[in-house]
Parts: structure tokens; C-alpha cells; sequence
């Protein structure tokens, strides 16, 4: 059984930073990329960023530039730096885990077979 348990987030003024992270259980954590997506009320979630298994990454253009996305296999977590906040960027972020071989990145939810549990992040203007 895998399980991811995201931490880190807050509330922070725009043009904060804060960094999200997720500690992800089970000896399998790097074979599998790694996403985070996020969702706002009456939105639909989004894809943010991806790392695959040999850290190459993927960011959506929304957050290029501000956000990065990265992994230590070592802790079993990937992490979410994310600068220069926009209120825009308030949502609940989710970590997810993708554990099928295929090319690389993957951004639809479909792939991601394993989801923590969400970490609300507000951003104030």
C-alpha cells in the first residue's frame, strides 16, 4: 500500500514563498514519477509539475519560472518550492504518484494512481 502525506502549507502574502512536501510510503518510491496537481472551489484540478524517476521535470506554464518541482529518493519525498505567490495560486495542492512506465511527462490525473490527502495553500493580496 502506498501512501502520500503532503505538509507545508499556509497562509503567505503574494510574493511569498512556501514549500510544499511529500513523504511518500513503500520501497517503490523511485520508480515512480511523481505530480502535483492543485484545485480551487468551482475549479476543476489542475496539473502543476512533474518529476520522473531519473529527475527530469515538467512544469505547466501557469507556475514555469516560480515553481519547481523535486525529488529525494533517499527520503522518499518530493518537494514543491514555490515563489513569488500569486492570491491566483490559492488551492488545495495535491502530491500523486505514478507508477506505470511510459513517456514522460504525464499531466492527465489518469495516470496518477496514488493521491495524499491535499494541503490547502492561501494566498493573500
Amino acid at each position: 500500500q502506498v501512501q502520500l502525506v503532503e505538509s507545508g502549507g499556509g497562509l503567505v502574502q503574494a510574493g511569498g514563498s512556501l514549500r510544499l512536501s511529500c513523504a511518500v510510503s513503500g520501497r517503490t518510491f523511485s520508480s515512480y514519477a511523481m505530480g502535483w496537481f492543485r484545485q480551487s472551489p468551482g475549479k476543476e484540478r489542475e496539473f502543476i509539475a512533474a518529476v520522473s524517476e531519473t529527475a527530469n521535470t515538467h512544469h505547466a506554464d501557469s507556475v514555469k519560472g516560480r515553481f519547481t518541482i523535486s525529488r529525494d529518493n533517499a527520503k522518499n519525498t518530493v518537494y514543491l518550492q514555490m515563489n513569488s505567490l500569486k492570491p491566483e495560486d490559492t488551492a488545495v495542492y495535491y502530491c500523486a504518484a505514478d507508477p506505470g512506465a511510459g513517456w514522460f511527462p504525464r499531466a492527465s490525473q489518469v495516470f496518477y494512481d496514488y493521491w495524499g490527502q491535499g494541503t490547502q495553500v492561501t494566498v493573500s493580496s
